[in-house]
This record gives C-alpha cells, structure tokens and sequence, in this order.
C-alpha cells in the first residue's frame, strides 16, 4: 500500500491557448473512490507531519498550514510567506514573479535562504546565478514549511536564513474546479483532477492553473501552471512518486519604476510600458522510499529542471533619459532594446538514509545524506530595435556551469523524554567554470574554479514544562559565490564563500487552546560579499563582516466563541556592516555600523479570526518599519549617478479582509479585500520606485464533485 498519511515513520507572444488539462481531468476521474484514506507520496520533508518529530527539531518552525491558506486567500507565494515571523518580502509587483525574501536582517534583495518544492531546489542556480527569476505558484501548494536554526544543516547550500520548502497537494479523488476574479481585469481559474486504483496501491493527478490580470499600473501577465503527480507501491516496502511540472508567464514588468513626483501624484501608468519578463520552466522529480526494516529507511530522490528567462528592456535616450508628459517625470526610451537572457539547467541526485538504534544506552536517530548536483547557465544579451524587438545582434554569450557534492551526517541523542542533543556536519564541495563562446580557446576563453567548505553544528531540544520547551543551536552556514562574482573577467577572482556562524536559542509551546514561540537569533559573518556602494570593483573582493541579531515572538489564542488572534513580531535592532568598507581609490565607501539593505528593524503581523459554522473570516495586519535601500544608508529617494534609486523606504501598515463561505460540502464562496485602507506606500527601490498595490477586490467560488 502506498504509505498512510497517519503511518508512524513514515505584447508579447500569446501563451498557447490548448486545453487538453480538462480531458485529462476527466480520465482521472474515477467513480467510488472518495472514500480511500489519505495517502501521502514519498518526498523529504523539511519539518514532517510527525507533531513528535516536530518537538525534537532544535530550531524555529513554522508550518503556515492548507486551512490557514484558504483562509487568508494569498494570490502568491510570497504574500503567504509576508505573515511568517523574521521574514521580509521587497515587493517588485503584485503577481512575485520575481523572489525577493529576506530573514532575520538578511537582505530581501540578497539570496541567503534555500527555497525548495518538496524538498527539491526550485531556484534557477545555486552556484551559477541568480536565485530569483522563479517563483513556484501558490495555486498547488498544500502548506509552507519555513524551518530556521541548526536543523537546517541538513540542507544546502545558502541555509543562512533557513530553508523554505513549499509542499504540493497530494492528489484526491473526483475534480475540484475554482475560479476567482478582481480589480484590474484579474482573472483566475484552477482545475484539479485525481484518482487511485482499487486497491490503493496507486494514485495521480493534476493541478492546472490559469491566470491574467491587467495588473495595478497595467503591468500585466498571463500565466498558466500545470501540476501532474502520482505514485504506486513497488512492493510491500517500497513507494515510487514522481511530479512534472510546467510553468510560463509572460508579464509586462521591469527594473524601471516611476519617479518620485509621479509616485507623489498617485500615477497609475506602467513606467516601462514595452519591456517584457518571459519565463518558463519544466521540472520532474521521482522519489523512492524503501522501508528496509522498521529501523532503517532510504530516501532517494532525483530531480532535473530546465528553465528560461527572457527579459526585454528598452533603453533610453543617452543625455536625455527622462522627458515630463503631464507634468510628470517619465523615462525617455530609446529606440535600442537589449534582450537579457538566461537559460537555466539542472539535475541532481539526493539521498537520505535514516536509522533508528539503541547504542550509548539511548534512543539515536542517526541520518547520511549525499547530494550530487549539476547546473549550468546560459547567459546571453541581445541587441535589437524597435522595429524587430527580439531578435538582432548577440552581444555576449556565455556558459556558466557548477558540479557541486554534498555529504551530511548527524546523530540524534534522545538522552530521555525531556532531552536531545543533535550533533551533525554537512561538506559541501563545488567546482564552477565559465566559458565565453564569443572567444576562441587560443585566446583564453575559459576560467576555473573550486571550493570545500566544512559546516559543524550542534542543537538541543529540552522539555522544561509541559507547556514550555526550550531549543537552541550553533551552527556554520554558507552561500557560494556565484559564477558571474568569481569568474568576473574570466579570472579566479578569488572569492570565499559568504560564511556566517549562526546561534539560536527559544522556547515554546502548545496547548489546547494557547501556543507561543519566543527566539533569540545571532548571525555572525565573517565574509559577507555585498556590492559597495558606488565602487563596482567592490564585488570583486571580498566584503567582511556583518551583524544580524534580534528577537522573534509569536503567540496565538483560540477563544471558546469562535474568535482566535495569531500575533508575531520579529525585532532586528542589528543588521549592520561590522567595520569601515572603503573604495579602491582608498576612500570611505561604507562606514561602520551602516545598516544592510531591505532589513527593517520591527515587523509585526496580526490575525484576527472567527469561525461560525461555514462562515470563515479573518482581518490580516501586516507592518513593515523603515529600511535602507542602499549601503551608504541614504535617506532622501533620489536617482544617483548609474540610474539607480536609492534613499530610506518609510514604514507602511497594510490590512486585508478574508471571508468564505461553505455553502454545502461540495460548493463554497470566497472573497477578499487587499489593502482595505488603500495605504499608499513605497514598497521597493530599483531603476525608478516600485509602488505597492492599491486597495484590491477579489471574489471567486470553489466546486468539488
């Protein structure tokens, strides 16, 4: 049987329009088999279901749940991620194709926190370039698990932050079709399809998506998301899942934002009106469990994903880059367009053996892991014009590759009911090379690299009291250096990886009704690589130490009257530069004590709900203090020397109103509000100002059968 869920231990081109995610839907159907138990596919999970092996994991866990996602109706990933305690999101546009998290005082601009997809990277690179032109859509996920501390060892690389592993719904019998609509032209509709053999022994399904929006300030995208997934038993210890996903989003969006007179004047026009971000992505993993014996269990899993990321960007006109129409600052394009276009790809191998023992006269749990892993970038800019936008000259063309292996180990000590010691240590070892295609060989077209970094770490979970258990850890944590920083030139631009020494201690606890989560963190880098503020020769070297430490809180009550209130607020009073950083002409770039960018010092959330029957509603708060968008810590928002917009983006408070309604098991209703007091507020910088999202209504129905 395929494992139980309860088991212990266990105008861009248009998208194509073809739907044939109905008819498969229908084959998927099968009659008289609703009523089977719930299955869950084999897959590592970063926390788990176990609630008990939940309590022995020594470090801060949140797992925002499938009911908490339908009842604050997230339109992304990242707006679901916003309400976690220490994580920042640096909005770009309403729809996150682009990722932009933060934790605890890590910069949302940076990628210092892994994201994976049941238990598989999702990001485009890890080692070869940038993490965040993918996002996995909030429309398949059954819960996010956000894990922080010393448990994160067991992953990698960039687990300075923690880990993120979003988790897809397991597929159910019968078809589920939901739809919803909302301002600005918003338009989404959602099938999902399953079915299961006669005996169990078998499921699959999909989960297919489509969505459009004219956008606020008509940046608009058309999206579709498709999801198949199933599994079989391959024995009476073995279970075999597999997961293809395909994703494609054209949206009209840009690194150009409007000036500071049309922000203050409420304009709603796209700044950059013909620059286009085009991405797809396929993906397939298959996951094997095989229960060896009731001690021992093997994990494997392999996964490869291709991805692609055309970014079309008008430029402006040289001397002349803004022009006022209406009385408002504009950017002045040019009739030059530059296609900036990556092509990701990537295969990895992952497993995981578990065993459970007796030795040191004490329960051990005792998990190996290895990761094999390859990646390659293509990396190319094309010149073109208005006349024949994506097509014309190949200005570069470059091949960035990384072959990286990993081995982790740890032991769990469960000394007694009360207390475990968990000692572990993860190697990770990377080769990275570049080749310029547009050089011959004889000319050097090639440039090498390789890093071994070795990461301790040591956690402890105590139960002091029923209702209080205290956990804490110390461990070592990196992010490589990716291939555009240490192979700049086409030279071994010497690079260490970023390394911090992170320590964490809390308590927590939960009851009937109450829980509570209280965390003091520290994260210590000895080698921060951050560009200097004006110095672009600064990302060649390495960047010395930051300092990122504060407190998180989080409480939630249930009263007896259908009311509950979930709190959490997370204090960041450091997360500065640790020493005076200075330019290559020997002058002071960044000064000591200079706070990183996108790090506010509070942000709190706020979640009233009430439940009566069918009727769910919830009011969501969310608050964001203050924060720096450039190194030199400037505050007024003005546009420097290289285009760039830099100064102080001011606190904001933004509120959303939730409700739902069942109006029998198979029918429901749902609406929302997002951003009821219409808070008009800067939520980014970049070429320009990233406004955040108007007041917003969506309305949409769910229908099972």
């Amino acid at each position: 049987m395929i494992r139980k869920a309860l088991e212990p231990n266990t105008p861009a081109s248009p998208l194509r329009r073809s739907r044939p995610w109905l008819a498969v839907a229908a084959t998927l159907y099968l009659p008289g088999m609703a009523g089977a138990a719930d299955v869950v596919l084999p897959r590592i999970d970063v926390v788990g279901e176990d609630t008990a092996a939940r309590r022995l994991i020594p470090g801060a866990v949140t797992v925002i749940s499938k009911e908490s996602l339908e009842l604050t109706q997230p339109l992304s990933t990242e707006a679901a991620l916003k309400a976690v305690p220490g994580v920042v999101i640096k909005p770009e546009e309403e729809s996150a194709v682009v990722a932009n998290i933060g934790i605890r005082g890590l910069s949302a601009a940076d990628y210092k926190t892994l994201i994976l997809e049941d238990g598989v990277p999702v990001a485009p690179g890890l080692f070869v370039g940038n993490g965040r032109y993918y996002n996995p859509r909030i429309q398949r996920m059954d819960s996010i698990e956000v894990l922080k501390g010393a448990a994160s060892l067991r992953y990698g690389p960039n687990t300075i932050g923690g880990v993120i592993n979003y988790k897809t719904r397991t597929p159910e019998p019968g078809v589920s079709l939901s739809g919803r609509v909302g301002s600005h032209g918003y338009k989404e509709a959602t099938v999902e399809a399953g079915g299961r053999s006669p005996s169990g022994d078998a499921l699959a399904g999909l989960a297919f998506t489509e969505a459009r929006s004219d956008g606020f300030q008509n940046k608009g995208f058309e999206m579709q998301d498709l999801m198949l997934k199933g599994g079989m038993a391959i024995g009476d210890k073995q279970w075999l899942g597999a997961k293809f996903t395909h994703y494609e989003n054209v949206a009209n969006i840009s690194y150009r934002g409007v000036f500071l007179d049309a922000y203050r004047a409420g304009a709603d026009f796209n700044p950059a009106p013909d620059d286009w971000f085009l991405t797809e992505r396929n993906s397939f993993d298959v996951n094997h469990e095989w229960a060896i014996d009731a001690d021992t269990t093997l994990n494997t899993l392999l996964y490869w994903s291709e991805m692609s990321r055309d970014y079309w960007r008008f430029g402006t006109v040289g001397g002349a880059p803004t022009k006022v129409v209406n009385g408002l600052t504009q950017w002045n394009f040019s009739d030059s367009v530059n296609g900036n276009n990556r092509a990701f790809e990537r295969h990895g191998l992952d497993s995981r053996l578990n065993l459970r023992h007796d030795s040191f006269g004490m329960r051990n749990e005792t998990e190996f892991g290895i990761r094999v892993m390859e990646e390659e970038m293509i990396d190319q800019t094309i010149r073109a014009n208005r006349a024949t936008p994506r097509t014309g000259t190949l200005a570069k063309d470059v091949v960035d590759s990384a072959t990286s292996y990993a081995f982790f180990a740890q032991n769990r000590f469960i000394v007694d009911d009360r207390l475990a010691i968990t000692p572990g240590v993860r190697v990770e070892h990377y080769e990275q090379t570049r080749v310029d295609r547009r050089k011959p060989e004889s000319e050097g077209n090639r440039a090498e690299t390789s890093n071994t970094e070795v990461m301790p770490g040591l956690g402890v979970t105590f139960q002091a009291a029923p209702m209080a258990q205290i956990y804490g850890g110390v461990y070592k944590a990196f992010g490589p250096a990716l291939n555009g920083d240490a192979l700049d030139g086409l030279q071994d631009q010497q690079l260490e990886a970023e390394r911090s020494t992170n320590f964490e201690i809390g308590v927590r606890g939960a009851g009937e009704r109450l829980r509570y989560e209280l965390t003091a963190f520290r994260m210590d880098f000895d080698n921060q690589i951050i560009p200097a503020n004006s110095n672009t020769d600064f990302q060649r070297t390495n960047g010395g130490k930051t300092l990122h430490q504060g407190l998180e809180a989080a409480i939630g009550y249930d009263f007896a009257n259908g009311f509950s209130v979930d709190a959490n607020a997370t204090w960041i009073p450091d997360a500065a530069f640790v020493g005076n950083r200075y330019k290559a002409d020997g002058a002071l770039d960044i000064p000591d004590g200079n706070r990183v960018t996108y790090a506010p010092e509070w942000v709190a959330n706020l979640v009233l709900a009430y439940q009566s029957g069918p009727l769910r509603t919830a009011l969501s708060v969310n608050h964001v203090d203050e924060q720096f968008t450039d190194a030199a810590n400037t505050v007024a928002i003005a546009e420097n020397t290289s285009g760039f917009f830099t100064g102080r983006v001011d606190a904001y408070t933004t509120i959303d109103l939730t409700a739902s309604y069942a109006i029998n098991p198979q029918f429901s209703v749902f609406g929302a509000v997002k951003n009821l007091t219409d808070e008009h507020y800067v939520a980014s910088l970049r070429q320009g100002i990233y406004v955040g999202p108007e007041r917003a209504l969506e309305v949409g129905a769910r229908y099972s059968f």
